[in-house]
């Protein structure tokens, strides 16, 4: 049997045939990626617990890219076909000189209806485009790649954070939620996220101007600002973000 090998994962030509069909059925928008929503449909087939899913998407997804290419699907369906026999999943469970020959496809429910469908879908489309191939944008591509015809007037934002609300309200949670963030990554951000107030710590040695570094920052005293001999600069300065003191 013929062995494919790549960086991530390796498989036999005869998997790597199944697993091409079974990407484009996955691939809902065409566009060579499955995204959260595509990944959340498909997974869901190898009935598997949530929490399982999360652990392959975060194993295959392993340069953190947010979607899945070819590579990483597969190895995303041995990681599911691992889970399904029993096995812990591990980082290093792809790569402990495992047998690709003994790794088996994963069994998943409904997919010989989700290829047949398809199959036709394709076998219907192919006329109407006289052999040539269309893509379809993502969501975030249209978002992206469009100009905005209506500027937010500065009225409407009187503060940094209330600026930031409003961009992540209108414009990245609508993306966060289409390709199901919550599911792999972590939950929507909250009114309370944005009201919590950055500290930044400033570390180093004494003598070396870090109390009259941040009153030139905040161009004001403010409480334990002692510039003098040691060890009164040789403590950590700690601002928080506001009028507060």
């Amino acid at each position: 049997m013929e062995i494919v090998s790549d960086p991530i994962t390796s498989c036999s030509k005869e998997h790597q045939k199944i697993y091409q069909q079974w990407f484009a059925a996955a691939d809902s928008d065409g566009d060579g990626c499955i995204t959260g929503n595509d990944a959340t449909k498909f997974f869901s087939m190898s009935n598997l617990s949530r929490a399982e899913l999360k652990q392959v998407w975060a194993l295959a997804d392993a340069k953190r890219q947010g979607y899945l290419g070819f590579r990483e699907f597969v190895a995303a369906m041995q990681l599911i076909s691992f889970a399904q026999a029993g096995q812990e999943l591990a980082p290093d469970l792809l790569g402990n000189a495992v047998n690709v020959e003994d790794i088996k496809l994963p069994v998943m429910e409904g997919l010989d209806t989700v290829l047949a469908k398809k199959k036709k879908s394709i076998t219907r489309v192919e006329p109407e485009l006289n052999g040539s191939s269309r893509h379809q944008s993502s969501p975030s591509s249209n978002w992206f790649g469009s100009k905005s015809s209506k500027k937010v007037p500065l009225s409407a934002v009187t503060s940094i954070i209330d600026g930031l609300k409003k961009l992540y309200l209108e414009k990245l949670k609508p993306l966060e939620t289409t390709y199901r963030f919550h599911d792999f990554v972590s939950p929507p951000l909250t009114n309370s996220d944005f009201d919590a107030k950055p500290m930044v710590m400033l570390l180093g040695q004494y003598s070396t101007g870090k109390t009259t570094f941040i009153k030139h920052l905040l161009k004001c005293e403010y409480p334990g600002a002692h510039i003098g001999p040691e060890p009164t600069t040789d403590r950590f300065v700690v601002v928080m973000s506001g009028p507060d003191e």
